[in-house]
């Protein structure tokens, strides 16, 4: 099947623009992957050390306000202006997000990390560590996007912000030192275990048992940290070994971080692995019923690399079914908006200049109206991919309503329908869309009946 650029652009990356050619070939896609990460130094977003900075920094004021009443008052000032520098910081880290996407040349890296930040879900759960969400993913996902799965998968899963979403930092293996002062805390969790199992490496129903999630979580105790101070491992809350994981034995009797990178390393190479991942990749950016063929070129080419990612995504990119099939899957709201800026030729740099109060009114109120609030999945497994999960009535009407606000919203002058016609869609663009763009009676009607169109919600 021929390689058609402007399917490319929107299957592989965030949409067609007047200021951004469609890639030529799948080589052209992959090859900036390779290079240096422009977007990250063009529109920055802190890494996790900053942010445990902050953290760090506010529960300090916390405790001198316990220990020093007599300076409650300028404690709580200080505390506000910190929270409050921390809540622009937020903001400000989302337009950097949207901004990438808009501006970049590089579309495939973008859209691969919004793919990585999915599979490997976190929640901030409230206060402090919804303001880590962004730094995860600048941390611990986009640094490995070109590397190992390995890499990636124990970088995930030592960062702190995994470890207090899914209650790992304070688990205590049964016969660990801790344990034998008759301190257990909460006892051994095996939320992370069951996770990794079942979301990040081998799926569901691929041949685990319950003792599998046992002994993975009495191998895993140890892992630990916060916020403030980063990763750690807790030796005194480790499980004297070995503990047996689908077969393998791990550990001796003195727990050690090495054998839990050592379980990781043969859960990204598992052939379940290989098959689980590879479907993913292909029902993310393919179809939600991907051609069986794909899915097993993509899965050998994962067991014949061991993982490698650069391997993995050029074979899905050279993949016949995955060149030229028409465009089948529902933009999420983000992809809608990006897509949407960027045909309208909006540069990042307007995003980056909104304030606080403006990126919620302007990304946050839509995001969360279309579906999507920001970095809030619903769950460990991330937002649905089903077209059905984000068509509804109340989506679509979300949708309109955000498509037909955006003069109001962005005070950027509107091209001509029939411009923007091409530069969203390209020759992608359906007779009935083109009646639409051509017989609109306003400039604002033109544009939202384009964006809103089938052929521009698709990907």
């Amino acid at each position: 099947m021929t390689f058609q650029p402007e399917i490319a652009a929107i299957r592989f990356g965030t949409g067609l623009g007047p200021t951004h050619r469609p890639p030529t070939s799948p080589e052209a896609l992959l090859r900036p992957l390779a290079g240096p990460d422009d977007m990250a130094a063009l529109h920055p977003i802190p890494r996790s050390a900053q942010i445990e900075a902050e953290v760090h920094a506010i529960r300090t004021l916390v405790r001198q306000k316990r220990d020093e009443p007599d300076r409650e008052e300028e404690l709580d000032r200080a505390m506000r202006a910190r929270r409050d520098a921390l809540r622009d910081l937020h903001s400000a880290m989302a337009a950097a997000t949207f901004a990438r996407a808009v501006d970049t040349a590089d579309p495939f890296r973008e859209r691969l990390v919004q793919f990585w930040q999915d599979h490997f879900t976190v929640l901030g759960m409230g206060g402090l560590g919804d303001y880590a969400v962004a730094p995860y993913i600048e941390s611990a996902i986009r640094p490995h996007l070109q590397g190992r799965f390995a890499d990636m998968l124990r970088a995930v899963i030592q960062h702190p912000l995994m470890l207090l979403y899914l209650d790992q930092n304070r688990s205590v293996g049964p016969n660990s030192v801790k344990a034998r002062r008759g301190n257990q805390m909460n006892g051994m969790n095996e939320n992370l275990a069951r996770e990794l199992l079942e979301l990040h490496t081998l799926g569901v129903g691929a041949g685990y048992d319950q003792e599998d999630v046992r002994q993975l979580a009495e191998l895993l105790a140890g892992l630990g940290g916060n916020l403030e101070n980063g990763f750690r491992f807790f030796v005194d809350y480790g499980e004297p070994g070995p503990e047996t994981v689908l077969g393998r034995s791990y550990g001796r009797r003195d727990p050690k971080l090495e054998d839990i990178h050592a379980v990781l390393e043969d859960l990204s190479v598992h052939p379940e692995t290989a098959r689980h991942m590879a479907r993913k990749l292909a029902v993310h950016f393919v179809s939600d019923a991907p051609d069986p063929a794909l899915v097993d070129h993509l899965a050998t080419r994962w067991a014949d690399t061991g993982g490698e990612l650069m391997a993995v995504y050029q074979a899905l990119l050279e993949h016949p079914s995955a060149q030229g099939a028409p465009l089948q899957k529902a933009k999420l709201p983000f992809g809608l908006m990006t897509s949407a800026f960027r045909a309208l030729g909006l540069d990042g740099a307007r995003l980056t200049a909104l304030d606080a109060n403006r990126v919620r009114r302007t990304l946050f109120r839509p995001l969360a109206a279309m579906g999507q609030p920001w970095q809030r999945p619903l769950g460990p497994d991330g937002w649905p991919e089903a077209a059905e999960r984000w068509i509804t009535p109340q989506g679509l009407a979300a949708r309109i309503t955000w498509a037909m606000d955006l003069t109001r919203k962005f005070e950027i002058e509107l091209p001509d329908p029939r411009d923007f016609l091409t530069h969203a869609l390209g020759t992608l663009a359906s007779e009935e869309t083109i009646f639409a763009a051509h017989a609109a009676e306003t400039v604002e009607d033109g544009v939202a009946l384009v964006i809103c169109s089938p052929d521009f919600q698709r990907r």
